[in-house]
């Protein structure tokens, strides 16, 4: 029996943890060749040893999705290592919030660069390739379609109080979404956004007042939740918890299977049912 991705070639940028790794790993179990990015090499490393043990193929492209180049590189990646691209999930982020009042530049500017600006870098370093793979295949009458998943956030969609930075930068990758579906549309590429809600990660798992944090090329970033906000939060859900990582998988190889060939300038929400 084939695999859905059989053949394919897939970026997922933010993968060697949480969502973006449970992301890796479906695209490969359905026979995608899959460039795996994370901001540490041994993150990568790890997703991809666990994808060839599996059977699977995957190589490592480590380093900063906002670094000058980086674009290029993991594009050239993909093609250097597999001859082809076919799947961009643009997923690689974090969170860094804090009041408007309170919140500084430094903290704004870094969530629209990790979150809008190296997305677009990301397309932009891939479109020679796709234009001239559209006309080749055009010329030979044959219609092959491409997939870019762009992840988004409920706070995107409709705001969140304490993020005024994530939910605009989130907000701009819908709107960075809707216009590459439009403008890419000629050359057979799919292009959506999957608007996570809730999701158990390390993000989100960590006790907020125990000072959990993760390190971000030397800046040190509180992350977490109140357990009783979580609490509260998982009550609203109309599914009755928050997801887990493997369901947001979930949602995005929906827009990377043929299946999909039709759908394009979407926004998914993945939130259990509450808006």
């Amino acid at each position: 029996m084939s695999k859905k991705l059989e053949g394919k070639v897939a970026l997922v940028s933010g993968s060697g943890r949480g969502i973006g790794r449970e992301i890796a790993l479906k695209l490969a179990g359905e026979g995608a060749r899959v460039v795996i990015n994370d901001l540490d090499a041994e993150p990568a490393k790890k997703t991809v040893a666990d994808i060839v043990a599996a059977g699977g193929q995957a190589v490592a492209c480590a380093g900063s999705v906002t670094e000058a180049g980086f674009a290029e590189r993991f594009v050239g990646t993909a093609l250097e290592s597999y001859g082809g691209l076919d799947i961009v999930v643009n997923n690689a982020g974090y969170t860094w919030d804090n009041v408007v009042q309170k919140m500084t530049d430094d903290q704004w500017e870094a969530m629209l660069a990790v979150h809008l600006t190296a997305p677009f870098r990301i397309l932009r370093a891939a479109s020679s390739f796709i234009r001239e793979m559209a006309k080749k295949e055009a010329d030979e009458g044959r219609e092959v379609f491409r997939k870019v998943v762009n992840i988004s956030s409920t706070s995107g969609v409709y705001g969140n109080a304490g993020q005024a930075n994530y939910a605009a930068a989130k907000a701009g990758i819908n709107g960075l979404t809707k216009a590459m579906a439009k403008e890419w549309g000629r050359y057979k590429v799919n292009v959506n956004s999957v608007a996570f809600g809730l999701i158990r990660t390390r993000l989100t798992e960590a006790d907020a007042s125990a000072g959990a944090s993760i390190d971000i090329e030397g800046q040190k970033i509180r992350v977490g939740v109140n357990p009783q906000i979580l609490k509260n939060a998982e009550a609203m859900i109309p599914l009755g918890r928050g997801g887990m990582p493997e369901e947001a998988a979930g949602a995005v190889y929906l827009f990377c299977i043929p299946e999909s060939n039709y759908v394009s300038g979407q926004v998914l929400v993945c939130g259990g049912g509450r808006p």
